[in-house]
């Protein structure tokens, strides 16, 4: 009886010394618990919003340890949806996103920094390809909770803010000096695999 309870003891002493690992998830676009959201001023007078429609994502993630959470994130340009047809199509063309020749962006990241508030709020730094051009970018990210969904699976929902100059990824149609950046709003739900 000792034997077998000192080797309980020992069994479980080491479960308990073993670091927790990431866990990988998929973004919950199937279910719709998860948006690419933009706004950008309209000649300085008001505000254009829209959202991309078609995208896919991963993410590896342990509340422990975020500095070592990764995520990739590929989003069909031709998607975007401003809730104006002939908009759409404009913003489809060579004078914007060039949806023919450059139909998907990819964000892929590459370290997480500024971990602050338990680990609630962290930036996500990565490489965005949008355009054609690559360009390192900073996420800053806010996670909104986690937890066991209604159908025995386990979900974690994060939002983020970035503003994006669009010359920098080859984008310079004019619409005058208010309607350089645009505002990205992320909102990301993960279901653990």
């Amino acid at each position: 009886m000792k034997k077998t309870l000192a080797a309980l003891t020992l069994s479980s002493i080491g479960l308990a010394s073993v670091p927790a690992m990431a866990a990988d998830y998929v973004i919950d676009t199937k279910g719709a618990h998860a948006a690419i959201n933009f706004k950008i001023q309209h000649l300085g007078y008001s505000w254009l919003t829209g959202r991309f429609n078609d995208f896919e994502g991963s993410f590896s993630y342990d509340a422990d340890k975020v500095e070592d959470s990764k995520i990739t994130v590929t989003v069909d340009t031709s998607s975007i949806d401003s809730n104006h047809a002939e908009r759409d199509k404009h913003l489809r063309s060579d004078d914007f996103l060039s949806t023919d020749k450059h139909g998907e962006a990819k964000f892929v990241s590459k370290r997480i920094e500024n971990v602050e508030d338990n680990g609630e709020e962290f930036d996500v730094v990565g490489d965005l390809t949008l355009h054609g051009v690559t360009k390192e970018i900073t996420i800053e990210v806010e996670k909104v909770g986690e937890g066991e969904d209604p159908w025995g699976g386990y979900r974690v929902g994060f939002e983020g803010d970035v503003e994006l100059t669009l010359k920098d990824f080859g984008i310079d149609y004019d619409l005058g000096p208010a309607s350089r950046v645009v505002h990205m709003e992320l909102h990301i739900e993960g279901i653990r695999q």
